[in-house]
């Protein structure tokens, strides 16, 4: 792993470069003010991530654990999109939106546990020529970075200059295990170490697997910290969505009104948290139709419904997921209300069912049972609604094909890499954070519907927190009722 003083950068000589002279670079290093080096205390997550670290030392005796944060990735040439850490980093070291790229969190296996260093490209000297001629990292370019001693502070946690980190890959044995999706370098690095040690061209990656699946299911339970940064996510989305209902005058008047919706939203974003915890989906018309529909390019017509799917992730990294659907004139059609409170309906009694001991699938199966009785009551389904119910039909899906739900948190689609008999089949506990977001769906050249349903996409979704005796909802207090809305769009 290079020093940060070898990382070169990526610009070329067809751009204008710094001066190179001996004198130059004695005049720059010289005459400047002394700097504080005040120690912060340790920021709130701090005994919380140091407890998720004991956790994982208690699963992983005697292993030596590799946590990359992740280097920067490149958008285009020289630029770079913002950078983000691997959520398992975020997790364990508390390290979120100001995290430095290409840090490593290691856990060496000692007697009684672990011994956890964090890894990182400390701010270089003015003995350097990095902090004026490295535009990638140098801190004229980038910014100052912090130092071992200010990072051990804030976070909690043993520091380490990222160059030491060479000896810890020279150390690699068949009993280190890497999160594989953090960083391919470090990967790559750890890799060919093992293959060295095991003395076989095979690689056993059973070790690494299991690390990533219990990093995600580790998640599925929030603590206290957690669900605290869910609340105030939700809180910010909020805003968001009120953000969007004001400007929907300008919104409604430019012929690209999604990108409007975006852009105030992110705005929002911008001011409150880090960013959006996933590209925002402004649907307006047809386009709700489209499940993932991000390139919100289209207009915003009064008289159609806009699907607005977003959320803000905090400088945490914990983001919220929320989804409205908005009739842009103020008020629903009848066809649109009977759609949209269908939908409604069937969230309903999904979070009816909540509570600890359910099957998380159970959730799905009850929002399903709405969407086959409103479908068929509309005369949309070939068959009757406890028969499109049967696994060999399922002809309500038509208009819903995506899930009920999926657990929220550090990443949008939390624990992704958990056991199914973990996630979709797994019972619910207290501390379980997840969506509750039905939808209907009828695509405009959908031949099976009438006419007036063609090109009306609604989903409701709300983010729900399972308590010891039922749930919450997290988002209640964004208006979601047909009336509701309507209230919310007058005001």
């Amino acid at each position: 792993m290079a020093d940060s003083a070898e990382k070169a950068p990526r610009a070329t000589a067809n751009r204008s470069t710094t001066p190179v002279s001996d004198a130059f670079q004695a005049y720059i290093s010289t005459n400047w003010a002394e700097r504080a080096d005040a120690l912060p205390q340790p920021r709130e997550q701090a005994p919380y991530a140091a407890a998720r670290r004991r956790s994982l030392s208690e699963r992983f005796p005697g292993k030596r654990l590799i946590v990359p944060a992740g280097a920067a990735k490149v958008r285009s040439n020289d630029t770079d999109y913002a950078y983000r850490p691997h959520s398992a980093f975020a997790h364990l070291t508390g390290w979120g939106s100001d995290a430095v790229a290409d840090s490593v969190l290691v856990l060496e296996p000692t007697s009684d546990g672990h011994e956890a260093t964090l890894y990182f490209r400390e701010a270089a000297g003015r003995d350097s020529n990095e902090f004026y001629a490295n535009p990638e990292i140098g801190e004229f370019w980038t910014g100052p970075r912090p130092s071992l001693a200010q990072v051990a502070a804030d976070l909690g946690l043993a520091t380490s200059n990222l160059a030491a980190f060479s000896d810890v890959i020279d150390s690699v044995d068949a009993d280190t295990v890497v999160v594989r999706s953090g960083d391919r370098d470090v990967t790559d690095q750890v890799d060919g170490r093992r293959l060295l040690a095991a003395d076989t061209e095979a690689l056993e990656q059973d070790a690494d697997d299991e690390l990533a699946e219990f990093l995600s299911e580790f998640r599925l339970v929030k603590d206290e910290y957690e669900i605290e940064q869910m609340r105030r996510a939700v809180a910010a989305t909020r805003l968001g969505f009120d953000d969007v209902i004001a400007d929907l005058p300008q919104i409604t008047a430019h012929e690209r009104g999604e990108r409007l919706v975006e852009g105030t939203f992110n705005r929002r974003a911008r001011a409150e948290g880090n960013t959006v915890g996933y590209d925002t989906i402004a649907a307006s018309g047809p386009h709700a139709c489209v499940l993932h529909w991000t390139r919100n390019d289209g207009p915003v017509v009064p008289g159609d419904l806009i699907l607005l799917d977003a959320g803000i992730e905090l400088d945490s990294l914990y983001t919220a997921d929320i989804t409205r659907t908005l009739p842009i004139s103020g008020t629903f059609t009848p066809i649109q209300r009977r759609v949209y409170e269908a939908v409604r309906e069937a969230a309903d009694a999904a979070f009816a069912i909540v509570k600890p001991g359910i099957r998380f699938r159970e959730i799905h199966a009850e929002a399903m049972k709405v969407i086959a009785a409103r479908t068929a009551e509309w005369g949309l389904l070939p068959v009757s609604a406890d028969e499109s119910l049967e696994p060999e039909h399922q002809y309500h899906r038509r208009y819903m094909v995506h899930g009920t739900s999926h657990h929220l948190g550090i990443d949008v689609h939390d624990c992704a890499q958990a056991r199914r008999d973990l996630y979709a089949d797994g019972i619910l506990e207290p501390g379980m954070v997840f969506t509750i977001e039905p939808g209907l769906y009828f695509q405009p050249d959908d031949l099976t519907v009438p006419e007036e349903y063609r090109g009306v996409g609604v989903r409701i979704e709300d983010n729900i927190l399972v308590t010891a005796s039922g749930a919450e909802n997290l988002s209640i207090g964004i208006p979601r009722t047909a009336d509701d809305v309507e209230a919310w769009l007058a005001g």
